[in-house]
C-alpha cells in the first residue's frame, strides 16, 4: 500500500492539486520501463519511443523484476513509479521465450492501473534504416496526424482498445489553436488482420500545387513495426464511469422577448415606457415659465367679463 501524505505547506498543496485528476485533461506524460530481461531489438524500440515522445516522456534504464502488469500484486511498483513521476501512460518492455519482444502499453487513473494492452513486436525497422533527408525529421513539440486504416478498428474489440491506447500515447499536448506549419509528421496504423496492426511513422513533405493549399506527400522516416495483440484488459465499469466524467457547461440564460424564425432569423421585442413630455426638464425652464405666466396673466385680464369688473370697482 502507498503511504498517503498530507501537505504541510501551500506549495505542497498546489503540487498535489496539479497531480490530481482533472475534468479537462492536459498533455499526458509517458513512463518507459524495462523488464527483467530485454533484447537488443526491444531496447531500440523503447529508445525510439522515448525519442519520439521527447519532452513528455521519462525513461528508466534499470531492470525491474517485480513488475508484472497482468498479475495480481505485480502492479504495485507500476503505480509507485506513476505517482513518483506523475505519468499517466506507461510502456513496459520485456523479453522471454514464451512472449518474445513483448510490449505492455497501459494507462493509469489517479495513479491506479486503468487498462492494459499487450502486443508483440515483429519486423521492426529503426529510424537509421531509412535513407531520407534529415530536414524531414519531426521537430520537438510538433503535432502529428494519426490515421487508422481498416475496418478492424471499428469491429474487433482488441483493435478498438488498441486504437484508444495508441491515440493517448501518440497525440501529444492538448492545444486549442494549431499552426499548419507545425504538422510535420504522421502515424499510420493499418489493420492487417483481426489481431495484427502495421504501425509506421512518416514525415510530411509540402510541394507546390499551383493553389494556396500545398500538395502533401508522405515520406517514411521510421520507426515501423508490426504489433500483434496478445492480451488486453479493459477497465472496471465503476472506474471507467469515474474517469469519464466531463465538466458540465453552464446553461445559457434564457433571453426574454427573443424569437428565432427560419425566414427572418433572430428578432426580439423592445419595451419602451410611456414618454411624459410634460415632465421633461428643459434647459431654460425658469425663463420660459416666467414669460408664459406673464402672457397668461395679461390674456386673462383682457378676457374677464364687464359685470365682474364693475363689482370689483363698486366695492
Amino acid at each position: 500500500m502507498l503511504q498517503v501524505k498530507t501537505p504541510k505547506s501551500h506549495k505542497a498543496r498546489r503540487e498535489l492539486e496539479k497531480r490530481a485528476p482533472k475534468l479537462v485533461e492536459t498533455g499526458k506524460k509517458t513512463l518507459i520501463l524495462h523488464g527483467t530481461k530485454t533484447s537488443s531489438v526491444l531496447n531500440a524500440i523503447l529508445t525510439e519511443i522515448f525519442h519520439l515522445k521527447k519532452g513528455s516522456a521519462i525513461k528508466y534504464s534499470r531492470k525491474n523484476e517485480n513488475i508484472k502488469p497482468f498479475e495480481s500484486g505485480g502492479e504495485t511498483d507500476l503505480e509507485y513509479f506513476s505517482q513518483k513521476t506523475d505519468c499517466s501512460i506507461f510502456v513496459y518492455g520485456s523479453h522471454s521465450k514464451k512472449r518474445p519482444e513483448n510490449l505492455v502499453i497501459g494507462r493509469t487513473y489517479d495513479h491506479h492501473i486503468y487498462d492494459l494492452v499487450e502486443v508483440g513486436v515483429q519486423n521492426f525497422k529503426s529510424m537509421e534504416s531509412f535513407m531520407c533527408d534529415k530536414k524531414l525529421s519531426p521537430r520537438v513539440g510538433s503535432k502529428p496526424f494519426i490515421a487508422f486504416v481498416g475496418e478492424g478498428f471499428e469491429t474487433v474489440e482488441e483493435l478498438k482498445h488498441l486504437k484508444e491506447v495508441l491515440i493517448d500515447l501518440l497525440h501529444g499536448e492538448v492545444v486549442e489553436n494549431l499552426n499548419l506549419a507545425g504538422l510535420d509528421h504522421a502515424y499510420v496504423c493499418s489493420a492487417v488482420s483481426s489481431n495484427k496492426v502495421f504501425l509506421t511513422h512518416c514525415a510530411l513533405r509540402m510541394k507546390r500545387s499551383g493553389t494556396i493549399v500545398p500538395r502533401m506527400e508522405l515520406v517514411e522516416v521510421g520507426p515501423s513495426m508490426d504489433l500483434v495483440v496478445r492480451r488486453h484488459r479493459l477497465p472496471n465499469e465503476s472506474l471507467r464511469k469515474e474517469a469519464m466524467k466531463t465538466s458540465r457547461e453552464k446553461p445559457k440564460k434564457k433571453e426574454k422577448n427573443v424569437v428565432q424564425d427560419a425566414v427572418q432569423g433572430k428578432y426580439g421585442k423592445i419595451y419602451i415606457p410611456d414618454q411624459k413630455l410634460g415632465d421633461m426638464a428643459l434647459p431654460n425652464k425658469a425663463k420660459g415659465v416666467k414669460r408664459e405666466r406673464r402672457e397668461a396673466k395679461v390674456k386673462n385680464e383682457g378676457n374677464e367679463p364687464a359685470s365682474k369688473k364693475k363689482k370689483e370697482g363698486s366695492g
